[in-house]
Parts: C-alpha cells; structure tokens; sequence
C-alpha cells in the first residue's frame, strides 16, 4: 500500500508541477524596459536561444521557454533579429522565433532620390542619424574601382527596396546600395563610361517623368553639348544649392548665377558628378538615346508630365509662351 500511496503522491506533484509550467507558459512576462533586441546568428541552438531570451528579460526563465518549445516539436527555430516590445508569454516567444518573424526596418529608395532624401529617409525610419549617412555617402572609395572619378557616392546608391537591422552601419548601407548598383550595371553589358552615363542618367530621371520620354531628353542633352550649349537643366541648379546647403524649395536668379560646379546654366558639359540616383529606364535611355535634332524641351501645362521637345529656339519660346498661357488660364 505504501508504494501506492508514494506513487499516487508522486502524480499529484508531477501534476502540479506540470500545471504550473503550464501557467507559467501562458502567462505574460516582460522583464525589460522599452524596446529590446536579440539576435539568433544561423546556427545557434535551442539551448543558446532560451539563455539569450533568459538573459534578455524576455522570458522568466531558460526553463520556460525549454518546456513552451515543446508545444512547437519538429519545427525549425529561425535565425535573426527579433525585437519584443511588449510582455509575451513564453508559448508567444517560441511561435514567433518558429514563423521567423524577425524585426527589419524597409527603406524605399524611388527612383531619382539624392543622397540628401536618403538620409532623410533613414533618419526618419529611427535607423541613424542622417549626417551619418551623409558622411559615408560622400565618400567615394567603396565605388572608385568603378568610377575612378566619382566626387561622392551619388549615382551609385542604387534605387531599391531595403530590409535593413538595428546593426546596419550608414557605411554597410552604402556598400549595399552600391553593391546593387553594380549588380545592375554589370546586368546592362556595356563598355560606356559608366561616370559620364550615370551622370546623364541622372539628368534625364530628374527630367523624365515619363519613361516614354527619356531617351529624346537624353537626346536633347547630347546635342546641346555637341554644339558646346550650356545644359540648363534646372535640377543641377538645385543641386548645387543643395551641397551648399542653401535650397529652400524655389530656384531664385542667385541660384541661376551660381557659379557652382554642378550649375549647368553657367558650365557647358555634363555637372562633375550624377545629381540623383537614377534607375534602370534612365540609364538605359542615356545609352540609348532617341534619333533626334531637338535642342529645348519644356513641360506640358496638362500634368500630364510630359514635355514639347522643340529643335530652334523660336519653336522652343513658342512652346513655353503656350506653356505660361495655360498656366494662366
């Protein structure tokens, strides 16, 4: 009867002990402050993952998240970053490391953003301040095998979705960018001067609202500099106020007279370096002009984005007088 007795005595602790595991399984831990992130390198293992959440303030204990584990049995811990914001139970933790749902910040780059909207983007998103991005961006060496005459990273910080981590450096944010530009311009298979063409990408995106468009504005360019004609591309000129750290969001005659490098309304030939960074249509389009004898260009007044191309210069005036008149109207 004794041994009965022990063994009856023992399924009762065995069931407590089990039921609290339970309960402590399903209850709502959060031994942090603010937001915390832990990171799984590929690789580590289900012992590794309870120590770090343990030690984290993520779970109460190593056992807790070892016990709520086995309610996910045959299923793979993802490697990552995670971040908990929240208290979870320990069951929560565990489904959340099996579905992989790791904490990344996304980073939209459109086409023809400078470095300037960049760090603005980033810095907004919380990832690092945008002067960092600046600083790194405005060195060239990580491109200049490439483009040995790249004043800075402009151009080549790639247009792109990013997902990017809590450890992303402004420097490893560049040489991913840039990495997909090379992806992409070894893609095209060309021998061009990739300096001049992403310089005249440039341009064109800036120009080009209309993918339609681009190669008649890359033409444009390209015959106003076989004339030797000043460009006048307005976005240069906002540039150039740009790196002076001295545009308010309106050209003025100042800006005009500039004397900048990258002011095309007072140098002939192409800005010393890309004003944006342009996307595949436009670096295709600088490769492959339109056939054209069109020197000017103005925008339509109908929003739709497009432009009048005009090959003499009172065709041109003809053109931006019916544009002013629409606008009037």
């Amino acid at each position: 009867m004794r041994g009965w007795r022990r063994f009856g005595v023992l399924l009762v602790v065995l069931a407590l002990l089990g039921g609290y595991a339970i309960w402590r399984s399903r209850t709502p831990y959060r031994g942090f402050s603010g937001d915390i992130y832990v990171e799984f390198p590929r690789g580590t293992g289900t012992e590794s993952i309870a120590d770090m959440l343990a030690a984290a303030g993520v779970v109460r204990s190593r056992w807790d998240f070892l016990i709520a584990r086995l309610l996910y049995r045959g299923k793979v811990l993802q490697a990552g970053e995670y971040r908990f914001q929240r208290a979870a139970t320990a069951a929560e933790v565990v489904g959340r490391i099996v579905r992989g749902d790791v904490f990344y910040y996304e980073l939209v780059v459109p086409e023809g953003r400078n470095m300037f909207d960049i760090a603005a983007a980033v810095e907004e998103l919380g990832i690092f301040k945008g002067t960092a991005f600046l600083a790194a961006a405005r060195n060239p060496a990580m491109i200049r095998d490439l483009d040995p005459a790249a004043p800075t990273l402009e151009g080549y910080l790639f247009p792109d979705t990013y997902r990017l981590n809590s450890h992303t450096t402004p420097e490893r944010l560049c040489r991913i960018m840039t990495g997909r530009f090379r992806k992409a311009w070894e893609g095209i298979h060309t021998s061009a001067n990739v300096h001049d063409t992403t310089t005249l990408a440039s341009l064109v995106e800036k120009e080009g609202k209309l993918a339609e468009e681009r190669p008649l504005i890359a033409s444009v360019f390209l015959n106003r500099m076989r004339r030797n004609m000043k460009l006048d591309c307005d976005p240069t000129t906002i540039y150039a106020a740009l790196l002076e750290d001295r545009y308010r969001g309106t050209i003025y005659r100042s800006d005009l007279d500039n004397g900048h490098p990258y002011n095309t309304y007072r140098h002939t030939g192409l800005p010393p370096g890309p004003i944006a960074n342009p996307g595949l249509a436009s670096i295709r389009a600088a490769l492959a002009p339109a056939d054209s004898d069109s020197l000017y260009f103005v925008a339509r007044a109908d929003g739709s984005g497009g432009h009048e191309f005009s090959s003499n210069i009172a065709a041109h005036e003809n053109a931006v007088s019916r544009y002013h008149r629409a606008l009037r109207k």
